[in-house]
């Protein structure tokens, strides 16, 4: 900032010997300090050389950054996100397997390579090419929700002649007991976790990445769904659905359409999204996020197209961007009312039609899926 004595009226040439003193040890003082900052900063490289041989100088430069800027817990993007909203992200984490992508925020949070897979089922797709793959996202420590999906729809892996494919996406959280989550996956074959933290505003960031993983770990499948772990799946119908004549096999996508859907502003709601994130007042048509269908040619257009969009964390609405960023739009469904949200009650009828319904618990989807599979027609003076 310069002299504070500038402009005071103060006199140079009539300072004390003390002061004086003061001046000429000063830089001298200033020479020794920089001379130790510059001590620690090559040691603290000569560590960066030695260390793990697995790192890229990439990484370790990534590293030397982050030492001379404590004040940042990681590098911020190239846009601003609101305070209240801000994605998290895993700088670290220890890994068995090698980095599938170079570490280092790139494009933006929601980018998917920008994590790792920490737990993967990578060949399943190998043995036998799907039909059809189902992709749940699912809290950590939601076992009862997973054991449901586990005993009812998720167990099918042949509908309607097709092969059919269930497994489940997490993150990273504290409370979830990641032993148990490697058994659990020792027994079934079915999690696949990344490196980014689970949680609710994190959804876009989950999403993506069940789409890199589509993407990279299963090309060759039909179609795919992400679909919510408190779902109803009619997986019959959703096959028969996709056998159509006339079904497109590339840029399709469908579920329950959104039309001209507002932007909501009001910070008490859970689907508050500031002007920061997201400027516009209405989002583009979107499927809602309990269950949308595609064809399995999107999701690497997903993850190319989303170099170029903010994320903000509407999921659902977030594949609405992508899709109109590659000039496409969703698809209406066959038969638009078999894609439902919420029913007052189960009727063995109205399920036997439908291919979506959002449950309370896991114990409803257990008990209606097993009246549901019992022998006998499900309407009434049907055959």
């Amino acid at each position: 900032m310069g002299d504070p004595e500038v402009g005071s009226g103060v006199n140079r040439s009539k300072r004390s010997p003390v002061e004086s003193l003061g001046l000429q040890k000063k830089p001298v003082f200033q020479a020794w300090f920089h001379f130790l900052i510059i001590i620690c900063i090559l040691v603290f490289v000569m560590c960066l050389a030695v260390s793990d041989g697995s790192l890229t100088w990439w990484e370790r430069l990534a590293l030397y950054k982050r030492f001379l800027n404590k004040t940042t817990k990681f590098q911020a993007p190239a846009y601003r996100i609101h305070p209240h909203h801000k994605f998290k992200l895993m700088e670290t984490h220890t890994t068995t397997e090698p980095p599938t992508v170079q570490p280092g925020i790139r494009y933006h949070q929601a980018y998917p390579r920008n994590y790792q897979f920490v737990m993967d089922n990578r060949d399943v797709c190998k043995s036998r090419t799907p039909f059809l793959v189902l992709m749940v996202p699912v809290a950590p420590h939601n076992v009862a929700a997973r054991d449901a999906i586990r005993q009812t729809w998720g167990k099918e892996s042949v509908v309607q002649g097709e092969v059919v494919l269930t497994l489940f996406m997490l993150g990273l959280s504290n409370d979830a007991d990641a032993e148990k989550i490697k058994q659990e996956n020792e027994q079934h074959h079915d999690l696949i976790q990344s490196s980014f933290m689970d949680t609710y505003l994190n959804l876009t960031i989950k999403t993506m990445v069940i789409m890199d993983w589509l993407a990279t770990r299963c090309p060759t499948a039909a179609y795919a769904m992400k679909v919510d772990s408190d779902m109803f799946l009619n997986i019959d119908n959703l096959v028969m659905m996709l056998q159509k004549p006339g079904i497109p096999k590339l840029n399709y996508l469908t579920g329950m359409l959104m039309w001209d859907r507002p932007v909501i502003r009001s910070k008490d709601s859970k689907w508050y999204v500031p002007e920061e994130m997201y400027p516009d007042p209405q989002y583009p048509t979107y499927t809602l996020g309990m269950g949308y269908v595609f064809s399995n040619d999107l999701p690497e257009k997903y993850v190319e197209i989303s170099k170029v969009i903010k994320p903000f964390n509407i999921e659902d609405a977030y594949i609405g961007m992508c899709m109109k960023k590659l000039g496409l739009a969703p698809t209406s469904p066959p038969d638009p009312s078999q894609f439902k949200a919420y029913n007052s009650k189960y009727n063995r009828c109205e399920y036997s039609k439908i291919i979506t319904y959002i449950l309370g618990t896991s114990e409803e989807l257990k008990n209606y899926w097993a009246d549901y599979k019992k022998p006998g027609p499900h309407c009434e003076g049907s055959t």
